[in-house]
């Protein structure tokens, strides 16, 4: 799949989950392994500067016309889901969503691994993790597709 503003949005509010929760294990300045969790925040804040940078070209090239801003996806399942980026009109509230999803995910992964969880409840989070991966999904193409209307908006001016 090519990149698309959408995928790398995603990646960064990722990335920056990673880096949230390394820096609150560095506080944490009595870690046997500080060094390694160090070179591990640093490492991820390269890559992350990196996205900010792909992200900056994309948007570049794709006001140029020199890149596809949508991936037309064919989905082989069926979403029952009524999408929650259906009211969501602009860029910045699309990439705001798509981050707090990522939020929503990270948690809810973090919850699912708890060991003292009943059968049942795993299942209910584990229902809750499709949905909101769905929506977070759903947000990535509308942030593509809000950026593809812009884009054909400011040709036309």
């Amino acid at each position: 799949m090519a990149e698309t503003l959408g995928s790398l949005v995603d990646k960064l509010s990722i990335k920056n989950l990673r880096i949230w929760h390394l820096d609150e294990a560095l506080e944490q300045k009595n870690a046997s392994n500080y060094a390694e969790l160090k070179a591990r925040r640093d490492l991820a804040d390269k890559q992350r500067q990196s996205l900010v940078n792909e992200i900056n070209d994309f948007l570049v090239s794709a006001f140029k016309g020199e890149v596809c801003i949508r991936d037309e996806k064919i989905k082989l399942y069926t979403n029952t889901n009524v999408s929650s980026s259906d009211s969501i009109k602009k860029l910045g509230e699309a990439v705001s969503e798509l981050a707090i999803r990522n939020i929503k995910l990270w948690h809810c992964e973090d919850e699912v691994r708890r060991t003292d969880l009943a059968d049942v409840e795993i299942v209910k989070i584990k229902r809750k993790i499709d949905t909101t991966n769905q929506e977070r999904n759903d947000l990535m193409d509308k942030v593509d597709e809000i950026l593809q209307i812009q884009s054909e908006e400011i040709k036309g001016s």
